[in-house]
């Protein structure tokens, strides 16, 4: 009877165990990074996702329509579009704009975690005074965090020129937002923290670690970044993997997170040179009013992004592991960052993932 009660308990476990197996949860994809020095990208169609396959071809149409070189999407890593228009290839480079101004505020997270700088340090102390003509009391109230978030007080009508006779005091640092280029100065002050020059710091910190392709290129005393579009699509996955690369984590996630949530309380859509979607209001260049709303209230409400002149984007949705790309010439009128196109175009994507 022992004997044949074992037998009973060793089925039920066997069959339990069984059971189990059957029922738990298919084990979650991993996020994708392509190797370095390589073309091989590893991709993904839409209808392995169950996006809408209809909805692709408008989406191209409006597209190559509105002036697109290139256009990327990827799913947690891996490509699922990559198209290019009016006759770009894959292999030309074309300028970020002010979407560059991530790859700054990157790199000087990164400088600040190795030691050589802190955030929250004037910008006097790397500089010396004098780098702005504002009185040095006031000068000496700008920090780092004032250059990353857009808030030095600083008059930003004067146009890009970033010599310290143009950098002129308008008020406080930390009481006013101004989208301005003198966040270029976070260069200046990650090469004289470094004792490197900022190409060759960033090239060892972050271009060359994550296989991006491209140089920086003086355009009126400002550093411009130019790549090919797949380099921009790199850095929107380490941006989406919150500052790592593979096994490797370049930039503290925690300065990440930073990066991109609110960073002040005067633009709540902005972070450290990072746009946030999904905030009650923000402000936009070249002007001091305030919009009620979201930034793009047709995409996703924890989109953050990087935006250039002339529509580079680089789009970041966590919740859907997306990074998506644009390239090309403005689509409409000549604009600083954010325009109608990206509303539109949402509406576009969104109709196709889903």
């Amino acid at each position: 009877m022992k004997i044949i009660a074992l037998f009973f308990t060793g089925l039920f476990l066997i069959s339990c165990g069984s059971d189990d197996a059957s029922t738990s949860p298919i084990p979650e994809e991993t996020m994708y990074f392509p190797d370095n020095g390589t073309s091989v990208w590893e991709s993904k169609s839409i209808t392995s996702l169950g996006w809408n396959q209809a909805a692709v071809q408008p989406l191209l149409d409006y597209l190559e329509l509105k002036n697109t070189k290139s256009f990327i999407v990827l799913h947690n890593g891996r490509i699922v579009m990559e198209n290019y228009f009016n006759g770009h290839t894959a292999n030309e480079s074309w300028y970020w704009a002010s979407a560059g101004k991530t790859l700054t505020a990157t790199v000087t997270g990164i400088a600040a975690q190795e030691g050589f700088l802190s955030i929250n340090n004037k910008v006097s102390d790397y500089l010396g005074t004098g780098w702005t003509s504002a009185p040095i009391a006031k000068e000496n109230l700008i920090t780092n965090k004032h250059l990353l978030t857009m808030t030095s007080g600083l008059n930003d009508a004067l146009g890009d020129d970033v010599s310290p006779a143009n950098l002129q005091y308008v008020a406080d640092a930390g009481t006013r937002w101004a989208y301005h280029n003198v966040y270029v100065k976070l260069q200046d002050v990650v090469a004289a923290s470094t004792g490197q020059t900022w190409d060759t710091y960033f090239n060892t910190k972050l271009k060359n670690p994550i296989g991006m392709n491209g140089m920086w290129i003086q355009n009126q005393g400002l550093s411009v970044y130019w790549s090919n579009s797949r380099s921009m699509a790199r850095f929107g996955l380490l941006a989406l993997n919150n500052g790592k690369w593979k096994d490797t984590q370049l930039v503290n996630s925690n300065f990440m997170q930073q990066a991109t949530t609110t960073s002040q309380n005067i633009n709540l859509a902005y972070g450290y040179l990072w746009w946030l979607n999904g905030k009650t209001s923000f402000k936009l260049p070249q002007t001091q009013f305030q919009f009620n709303g979201e930034l793009i209230p047709t995409a996703p409400n924890d989109l953050y992004c990087a935006l250039g002149k002339n529509d580079q984007k680089i789009y970041i949705v966590p919740s859907r592991k997306l990074v998506i790309i644009r390239m090309g010439n403005a689509a409409d009128n000549e604009n600083m960052a954010l325009s109608d196109f990206d509303e539109i175009l949402w509406e576009k994507i969104s109709a196709v993932i889903n």
